[in-house]
This record gives C-alpha cells, structure tokens and sequence, in this order.
C-alpha cells in the first residue's frame, strides 16, 4: 500500500510525457525539488489541472512509486494573478524557476529557499511598477539564493588579499570570489571592473533591504552592470558544478 505525502508547492516547470502525462518540477516546503508524474494531466476532465499551472502556489499530494514519484490531487492556493497578466514578471518567474531548476539537484527542504520563493513571488505578482524595480525582484532573489547555497559574494574585502575595499578602481571575478582591489588586479584573470553604485545595489540586495532598494532611482548603465555580473557568476557557477 502507496503512503500519501502533502505539501505546499511552487509550480516551476513542466514537460509533456507521453499520449497524455506531464511531468512537473515542483520546489515544495517539505521535500524541497521534486519531479513529479501527473498521470492523464493534459486530458481536459482531468482534476490535477485546477491546480497545476506554472507559477501557482498548490497543495499537492503524491505517492512513492518504485521508479517515480505520482500526483494524486492538487489544489490551488495563490495563483499570482497579476504576476500572469504581465508578461514582464513572467519573464522573470521563468528566469527564477531556471536558476532553480539548474542549480538544485537533490531533493532536500530548505525552509530559507522556501521563504526567499514565498518572498519573491509575492513582490512580482504585488509590484505595480515596471522596468528597473521588476527586474530588482530577479536580482534580489538571484543573490540571496545564492547566498542560502554557500555562495556568498565577497563585497567588502578584497577577495585575494582580504583588505578592506576603499573607494576607486574595483573589479569582480567569479573564479575568486567576489571582488578585488586594484593592488591585486595583476594576480587575476578574465576580471571586470564594478563601479561604486552597482556594488552599493549589490550590498542593499544581500543585506534584504527590499525597502531601501525598491526606493533608488537606477540608472540603466548600473543595471546592465549589475545583469552582467549576476550572469557572469551564474555562467561560472553552472560551470564549475
């Protein structure tokens, strides 16, 4: 005899699987990432699919079966319906289950990636304002992910020789760590220089400032600086698993 498991899910992915199956990544409060089989899904009588759309919070049930793990009932809890009728913040939700689905590999909870989803996806789907201020909740959850995996960016200390940054030349390298001084720029390759404002966002991001951050007026050259960096730590990361 099957045992049922409950809990509250993110749905993140979905892929079709055969005549009439999908399978759904889904990053839950109890077990962390799951895949999981929704048996006859895309059949329209089916009573999976109420609760089942991308970027829904659900309560979900399933079984362990021997070589997957089942859906057997799930049940809406917020559908973020102004995240859906934006397709800016969609953008951004499927940029944020990409970075969970890549970096996540084994199942296992973690109540601080729990919350940091809970948190970003309220911010999306409650933003009224568009442009810099939406692709913040990307950054701001991209970041403090990060930090919760291990992988804390150094901001106020070389990353080579550990002195305290002071203001001038500074430069980031995703191979150290974080940023470096211009005493040390000779010791590193492939470096980019940051300028003082992106790293200011960047310390209002990982310090959870929502409140500061939501407030500065950002010019688009820092944001294309901060967008780079974060893709630069992303590429290396994704490399280096």
């Amino acid at each position: 005899m099957f045992t049922h498991y409950r809990t509250q899910g993110f749905i993140l992915k979905k892929t079709d699987s055969g005549e009439a199956d999908r399978i759904f990544t889904i990053y839950t409060k109890d077990f962390g990432k799951l895949e999981l089989l929704a048996k006859a899904e895309r059949k329209i009588n089916s009573k999976l699919r109420a609760g089942l759309e991308l970027f829904y919070l659900s309560e979900i049930e399933f079984i362990q079966g021997k070589s997957h793990k089942t859906l057997t009932d799930a049940i809406l809890i917020n559908s973020f319906k102004n995240l859906r009728k934006n397709l800016k913040k969609l953008s951004v939700a499927y940029k944020i289950s990409d970075v969970i689905d890549n970096l996540i590999k084994g199942q296992e909870a973690d109540e601080k990636i729990w919350q940091l989803l809970n948190d970003v996806f309220e911010k999306l789907n409650n933003l009224s304002a568009v442009g810099s201020h939406l692709l913040l909740v990307y950054h701001y959850f991209f970041w403090n992910f990060f930090s919760v995996l291990g992988y804390e960016l150094e901001l106020y200390r070389c990353s080579l020789c550990q002195k305290k940054l002071i203001p001038g030349s500074i430069y980031f390298s995703p191979k150290e760590g974080g940023l470096i001084c211009q005493n040390c720029l000779k010791s590193v390759k492939s470096i980019k220089e940051v300028d003082p404002e992106t790293i200011k966002i960047l310390r209002i991001i990982l310090k959870k400032d929502w409140s500061l951050l939501s407030k500065l007026k950002i010019e688009k050259l820092h944001l294309e600086s901060l967008a780079a960096i974060s893709e630069e730590w992303y590429r290396f990361t994704l490399n280096n698993l």
